[in-house]
């Protein structure tokens, strides 16, 4: 299957959004200068239903990385852990891997990293 035949939703900028739909500008400024942070979680089918391996554990990386890299997190990790586990519920999945991806937009374009959001 070709990415651009893929259904499903995705979760951008605070959004739910069609697989096709969701897209980055092409001045965002972690594609020029790598300024962005990710982590990817596996998640698999149990006789409990869906488990996320170390979800917290993930979270709180991606945040710590966030940090380290003077980025603002618009959403707090309670928020972030309710995505991921909800992004497997709308696209029916049981056994996944997530990427969630924290990067700078395209307000502006330069070296430095300001007022970007």
């Amino acid at each position: 299957m070709l990415m651009e035949d893929r259904d499903g939703q995705i979760w951008l900028d605070g959004a739910w959004k069609p697989w096709r739909e969701a897209k980055v500008h092409v001045l965002t400024h972690t594609l020029h200068y790598g300024c962005g942070v990710f982590e990817g979680l596996r998640a698999y089918k149990t006789d409990q239903g869906v488990a996320v391996f170390r979800l917290q554990d993930h979270t709180d990386r991606l945040f710590r990385s966030a940090k380290i890299l003077q980025l603002d997190m618009p959403y707090d990790k309670d928020t972030l852990n309710r995505i991921q586990r909800e992004v497997l519920t709308r696209n029916q999945l049981d056994s996944a891997y997530i990427r969630p991806l924290c990067f700078l937009g395209s307000e502006g374009m330069g070296l430095h990293a300001a007022n970007l959001k």
